[in-house]
């Protein structure tokens, strides 16, 4: 098994146990491919769910260029929701795992 599918896997178990939720594996495999190298960087592949800056970063650099919404469509909103759901005091909230989530409440699977 690579270290990709590893990772994979490890963001399938908590989307499992940690949010509820049964991930549909074709699109979190895009979903982490999309990420390139950054999964396998401790600090890039995680996101801060205090830090207003990486928040930011989820907004801008995937909400809004990648699934190609627009700032009204209460995106800060959907981010907290997502934040609330993984699990305010999970230290590792994985990068992968935010944006799968952020695409499935958005419905933007074509993005991918």
């Amino acid at each position: 098994m690579s270290k990709r599918d590893e990772l994979i896997a490890k963001y399938a178990a908590d989307l499992k146990d940690k949010c509820g939720v049964n991930p549909d594996m074709d699109l979190l495999t895009k979903v982490t491919v999309g990420l390139g190298p950054s999964i396998y960087k401790a600090d890039a592949s995680t996101v801060s769910g205090s830090d207003e800056k990486e928040l930011a970063t989820v907004k801008n650099s995937f909400l809004i260029k990648k699934l190609g919404l627009s700032e009204s469509d209460d995106l800060d909103g959907a981010i907290a929701s997502v934040i609330n759901t993984y699990g305010q005091s999970n230290r590792n909230k994985y990068r992968a795992v935010i944006y799968y989530m952020l695409t499935k409440h958005f419905n933007k699977e074509s993005a991918y």
